[in-house]
């Protein structure tokens, strides 16, 4: 039988969410007997540059340990790929698949102001439908206190000021929010 597995769920267009999400898969790999499956959902752009990541079907959701929901800041809310995909999950919600499954948010975004905290907020509304039990970044993490380029307690998130690679601080913070999902997803198997 295989090892369960956290679904790392995300949609990227400029690439720093699809990196956050890569180190969130690297902390849920950190717990042995778990593994990462890292999916993205379709581009609603026809001219966007095909992604590298495999297209995620309501079965990776429905069988998942836990969910890791990743996606840009679009207006302080989640990108419409992501949110279309979601409208999706009726027969998910109307069967209560995700009921008491672990899950949480990460997003970036390009501008200080942008909405990072609204975006991770309104991602957790689809989950609280789907009866998720929600994991935000406690506080006990030292690396909320010390970054200055995202973080949060809602979930991990990275601000991309000319294009500035993903920091330290915001690293070993998605590890973490990894590896808590993870563990608390093993605690619930």
């Amino acid at each position: 039988m295989a090892d369960p597995y956290i679904l790392v769920l995300f949609y990227s267009r400029g690439g720093k969410t699809a990196e956050l999400a890569q180190f969130i898969a690297e902390g849920v790999e950190s717990v042995a007997g778990i593994d990462a499956r890292l999916r993205t959902v379709p581009s609603l752009h026809q001219n966007d540059v095909p992604s590298d990541y495999v297209a995620a079907s309501t079965n990776d959701l429905r069988d998942c340990a836990g969910l890791a929901l990743g996606s840009p800041t679009r207006f302080g809310t989640m990108a419409a790929p992501m949110k279309h995909w979601w409208e999706q999950t009726t027969p998910e919600w109307l069967n209560g698949d995700l009921v008491n499954k672990p899950a949480c948010v990460f997003t970036s975004t390009t501008t200080l102001h942008g909405g990072q905290e609204a975006t991770l907020l309104s991602m957790m509304v689809p989950l609280l439908h789907h009866g998720f039990i929600l994991l935000g970044t406690p506080y006990t993490q030292a690396e909320l206190h010390t970054t200055r380029s995202g973080g949060t307690p809602y979930g991990v998130s990275h601000w991309d000021q000319d294009q500035q690679a993903i920091s330290r601080d915001e690293i070993v913070l998605a590890r973490a929010q990894g590896k808590r999902l993870a563990l608390t997803a093993q605690r619930l198997l």
